[in-house]
C-alpha cells in the first residue's frame, strides 16, 4: 500500500496519464505515412490489434475519431460536410462524422489521418460492412471481412465447448490465416508468430487488470464512475490493445483505483446514488452530461459500454499462447460476440449482477437517435428491469454525436424528475431524502 506521502503521485495517475498515453497514440497514427508506417482502418470491435501489430501496422479507430471530433465540438464541420455530399442525416453519427472526416484529407482536431492501407470490417455491428466498403471505394485500399458467427440466445453468454463451437472456431481461424496472407502482401512483412504471442501475452494481462477494475466498484463509495472516467480508461485500452503500453497503464490504473477503494476515497463529495449506464455516451456534451448525474451525488457503478467495446476485456477468457492463432479465433468467438449478445441479454446478466454486487439503486437507459442497434428496444427493457428487480429506472433520449439533437433543458427536467422520484422512495422507505450538490 502506498505511504501518505506517495497519495498525491498516485491519486489522479489514472488520468493524467491516460491522457499523455491517448494523445502519443493518435500522434503516432497522425505521423504513420511520414514514418514509413503503414495504415490499417480497423472498427474497435474485432480490431484483430494484436494480430496487425506483428506487421507493424499502425491502427486508425473510425468510432474513436468521430467522438474526439464531438468531444472538441468539431462534429458538424464533418457531418454537414459528408450530408451535403449525399449521406442522409438518418444514419449512425459515427458514419457521418467518418465520411467528412475522408472528404477532408484526414484533418482532424488532434492531426491528421492517413489513408488506409489495409481495410479490415467484421460483422460485429450492423454498420461497419458497409462502412468498410465507403473506404474501398474513397481510397482504393484492399478490404477484409472477417465473418464471425453470432448467436443470439441467452445461452451464447456461457462459455461454449460443444462441437458446434468447434465448427465455428476452426471457420474464424481459417479467415485469419487468409488475413496473415493478405497482411504479407501489403506490409511486406513475413509474419512472426513469436511477435503475435508477445501481443496476445499484454492483452491477457489488460484484460486481467481490466476485470479487477470493474470490480472495484463493488465498494462503496466506488473508485471510479463508470460512465466518466471509464469512458476514458476504455479510449486508452482499445488504442493500446496488446501493446505493453497499455499493459503498464491498467495495472497501475487498478492499483490506484485499489488505493482509493481501500481509503474510502470516491468520485463525489458524497456518496447517494449507485446506477447503472445502459447505452453510449453524449459525447457532444460530455462533461455537463456526467454532471447532470454527479450534482446528485450520483456515481455510475457500472456501464454496457465498457463491455462489448472493449473488445471482450471484461471476459473471463486468456489467450493460449502456445496454440495463437488458434486461441485468437476462439477469443473472438468467446469475447467479441459473446459480449455483444451481452449487449441484447444484459437484463439476465448485467442488471442482477449491478444489484447484487455493486448495489446500484437505479437504471439509465440512453437512447441514441443515430444507433438504432444500440438504443432499439431500451424502452421495453427498461419495463422489464423495472418489473423483474424493482429498481427505479431512467428513460432519455439524445445522441452520441450529432447534436442538433441533443437538448440539454429536456434532459435536465427529466434527470432532475428521477433523482425527486428517488428521494421520495426514500422517504416512504424510512430513509433520508438527498438533495442536489
Amino acid at each position: 500500500m502506498p505511504e501518505e506521502n506517495d497519495q498525491s503521485q498516485l491519486l489522479g495517475r489514472g488520468a493524467s496519464e491516460g491522457a499523455r498515453l491517448f494523445r502519443e497514440w493518435f500522434a503516432e497514427v497522425s505521423d504513420a505515412k511520414q514514418a514509413g508506417r503503414k495504415t490499417a482502418y480497423v472498427f474497435v470491435m474485432a480490431s484483430l490489434a494484436e494480430l496487425l501489430r506483428a506487421f507493424d501496422f499502425n491502427v486508425s479507430f473510425p468510432e474513436i475519431n468521430a467522438l474526439q471530433a464531438a468531444i472538441r465540438r468539431a462534429e458538424l464541420d464533418y457531418m454537414v460536410k459528408a450530408e451535403d455530399y449525399g449521406y442522409s442525416a438518418d444514419i449512425c453519427g459515427y458514419v457521418r462524422i467518418d465520411v467528412g472526416l475522408q472528404l477532408r484529407g484526414g484533418e482532424h482536431p488532434m492531426g491528421c489521418i492517413p489513408k488506409p492501407d489495409l481495410i479490415i470490417a467484421s460483422n460485429t455491428c450492423n454498420t461497419y460492412i458497409k462502412w468498410a466498403e465507403i473506404w474501398e471505394r474513397m481510397n482504393a485500399a484492399p478490404l477484409f471481412t472477417l465473418d464471425l458467427p453470432g448467436w443470439r440466445t441467452v445461452d451464447a453468454l456461457q462459455m461454449r465447448s460443444d462441437a458446434s463451437f468447434e465448427i465455428d472456431r476452426r471457420y474464424v481461424e481459417a479467415q485469419l490465416k487468409e488475413l496473415i496472407g493478405v497482411c504479407e502482401r501489403v506490409s511486406g512483412r513475413k509474419f512472426d508468430i513469436d511477435r503475435l504471442r508477445k501481443s496476445l501475452a499484454e492483452t491477457n494481462r489488460m484484460s486481467a487488470a481490466w476485470r479487477r477494475i470493474l470490480k472495484l466498484n463493488s465498494h462503496v463509495p466506488a473508485p471510479f464512475n463508470a460512465l466518466g472516467d471509464g469512458t476514458i480508461y476504455l479510449g486508452v485500452a482499445n488504442a493500446l490493445r496488446g501493446d505493453p503500453r497499455g499493459t503498464r497503464y491498467l495495472e497501475e490504473l487498478s492499483e490506484e483505483l485499489a488505493y482509493k477503494a481501500a481509503q474510502g476515497i470516491g468520485t463525489v463529495t458524497e456518496e447517494k446514488h449507485r446506477l447503472v449506464y445502459v447505452g453510449l455516451p453524449c459525447y457532444p456534451i460530455f462533461r455537463r452530461f456526467l454532471e447532470m448525474f454527479t450534482k446528485w451525488g450520483a456515481v455510475f457503478v457500472a456501464s454496457t459500454y465498457l463491455g462489448a467495446p472493449s473488445g471482450g476485456f471484461h471476459v473471463d477468457f486468456e489467450y493460449d499462447l502456445d496454440r495463437p492463432v488458434e486461441s485468437l479465433a476462439e477469443g473472438l468467438l468467446r469475447t467479441v460476440i459473446r459480449g455483444g449478445v451481452g449487449e441484447f441479454f444484459f437484463i439476465d446478466r448485467l442488471i442482477p449482477q449491478a444489484v447484487e454486487r455493486l448495489h446500484a439503486d437505479g437504471v439509465v437507459f440512453h437512447a441514441m437517435k443515430s444507433c438504432r442497434t444500440a438504443s432499439t428496444g431500451l424502452a421495453d427493457a427498461r419495463l422489464a428491469v423495472t418489473e423483474a428487480y424493482g429498481i427505479p429506472s431512467l428513460y432519455i433520449e439524445s445522441d452520441l454525436v450529432d447534436r442538433r439533437v441533443v437538448s440539454e433543458a429536456q434532459l435536465q427536467g427529466r434527470i432532475d424528475a428521477f433523482f425527486e422520484a428517488l428521494n421520495a422512495r426514500k422517504l416512504r422507505s424510512g430513509a433520508a431524502p438527498t438533495a442536489a450538490l
